[in-house]
């Protein structure tokens, strides 16, 4: 069983900057494209940015142009650099892939919050 692990979260200012990290327990290559969602208490969980297995990736318009999603397949890790964040973005941030044989693989979760 593929396990995804998030890191990075944590506290910080409006206009301020966080980087995610998920690394995965096997070869990312297999696991198809991967991304990043997140949720807030009562609401339902929300993707965020998404990158294909070939490096093309995609944003939400809430995000663009202040997040940029990237993944190493050598080291079997992809981020979620965080730039200008806003109030609006604090949440729990799961990394994923979707993966053909076995469905969506999720992680457990980093929590991100912005406060002043």
């Amino acid at each position: 069983q593929v396990q995804l692990v998030e890191s990075g979260g944590g506290f910080v200012q409006p206009g301020g900057s966080l980087k995610l990290s998920c690394s995965a327990s096997r070869n990312i290559l297999m696991l198809g494209d991967m991304g990043w969602a997140r949720q807030t208490p009562g609401k339902e969980r929300e993707l965020v940015a998404q990158i294909e297995l070939r490096g093309n990736p995609s944003y939400i318009d809430a995000v663009k142009g202040r997040f940029t999603i990237s993944r190493e397949n050598t080291n079997n890790m992809m981020s979620l650099q965080m730039d200008g964040l806003e109030f609006e973005d604090t949440a729990v941030y799961y990394c994923f892939a979707n993966n053909s044989i076995v469905g969506t693989i999720w992680g457990q979760g980093t929590q991100v919050t912005v406060s002043s």
